[in-house]
């Protein structure tokens, strides 16, 4: 119970290994919901089929003195939202189902037919006698009908997906910055505008709880620090200043030079983030990406174009609407060097991307007569670096 008339009735998933089958879940995932006590009941989302009689069982237990849901809050209709609402209608059949238009027409699509609905759009308002649900339309956060709920008695704030994160509801710890990151910038990166523009809808509000659909409810501190990260990550702002070192290396002589430049940069009193793209997720070097401002690639050609490893890495910064960025590049081949031409060009198509001059060509293993062209590139790394 998060107060009287509040009570978490989520379930974790503690042996799901990959989220949206793509994204590593070493600590599991859980999907929030919530049962909200006025004079009516109101169950605040639905949860993943694969936990659709624990969920049910926690409603049932939740439920007071013989009373029923009045209404189903339906927030979001991706599948590990809404993948129990059918059975939820078996049990409760009486139950009104609330939504956005986009999400009542979304129950269709996937099948479910309630016998009474409610469209609401942003602004609206219900009463559940007792507690105030305010609907606050927050589209392409990170779909289309996506709407929150902020009730004023409690100055809570259902966020749907927003403000979410990786891992089971217990598994806070003082990293949990990490996780929310990798799951904001991969699942809703790419709609920085939109969650803006929602983020602006919640300014003037009092909260004191975000209770998002993933991860843990955040309170106090935790939830003033979650709304200033969704800030600079919307607006695809400089987290952490510093450099992320990327390099992707088939037989280690990349590397090596990848190391080279990490080990020089921190002699410069920079911070500086390694990642191997051969050993390290592709989720977690693409949240690193946003994380600072500037970046070097190290990579090996590959087939008359780049080591694959390096090619899914920016394929995939490119989707997610890596921007404004400074990037230095360093390539290697033995007969033909290609890297560095691929490398570009993926990134030429991205936004406000700064490419640092001079590229380094490698020629098979590092040599001593490589250090000058090596301390031209750190220059250009370092060129305009001003934190004071």
């Amino acid at each position: 119970m998060y107060s009287n008339k509040i009570q978490y009735i989520g379930c974790d998933d503690a042996t799901l290994d990959l989220f949206e089958s793509q994204y590593p879940l070493p600590c599991g995932m859980c999907y929030n919901s919530y049962l909200l006590h006025g004079e009516r009941v109101a169950v605040m989302d639905s949860v993943d089929p694969r936990k659709t009689t624990e969920w049910l069982q926690q409603i049932e237990n939740g439920l007071k003195n013989g009373t029923t849901p009045t209404y189903l809050i339906v927030q979001h209709m991706e599948p590990d939202h809404s993948g129990s609402i059918g059975a939820f209608l078996a049990q409760y059949p009486d139950t009104t189902v609330v939504g956005s238009r986009a999400a009542l027409q979304f129950i269709e699509q996937f099948g479910y037919q309630p016998a009474h609905t409610l469209m609401v759009k942003h602004g609206d308002t219900l009463d559940l006698g007792g507690l105030t649900l305010h609907f606050i339309a927050a589209p392409m956060v990170h779909w289309p009908e996506v709407m929150m709920t902020y009730v004023p008695e409690e100055k809570m704030l259902f966020s749907a997906d927003a403000f979410g994160s990786f891992g089971v509801c217990g598994s806070y710890t003082d990293h949990w910055i990490d996780e929310a990151r990798r799951y904001y910038i991969n699942i809703c990166g790419k709609y920085g505008t939109q969650v803006s523009a929602a983020l602006a809808k919640t300014e003037a509000l009092d909260i004191q709880t975000i209770a998002p659909l993933h991860g843990c409810v955040l309170e106090g501190e935790q939830a003033a620090e979650a709304h200033r990260l969704y800030g600079i990550w919307s607006q695809y702002e400089i987290e952490r200043k510093g450099v992320l070192v990327a390099y992707a290396s088939i037989h280690g002589n990349t590397a090596k030079v990848a190391k080279r430049i990490a080990e020089i940069l921190r002699t410069k009193s920079m911070e500086v983030k390694e990642i191997d793209l051969c050993r390290t997720d592709v989720s977690e070097a693409v949240a690193q990406a946003f994380c600072y401002g500037k970046m070097v690639l190290c990579a090996s050609s590959y087939d008359a174009g780049v080591f694959p490893p390096m090619h899914v890495f920016l394929y995939k910064l490119g989707i997610k609407g890596y921007q404004s960025r400074r990037v230095a590049l360093v390539e290697n081949g033995t007969w033909a060097p290609s890297a560095g031409k691929t490398m570009r060009g993926m990134l030429e198509a991205m936004k406000d991307i700064q490419i640092v001059e001079p590229m380094l060509t490698i020629r098979s293993a590092w040599k001593e007569e490589y250090q000058e062209q090596l301390d031209a590139l750190i220059d250009s790394i370092l060129e305009g670096i001003n934190y004071e």
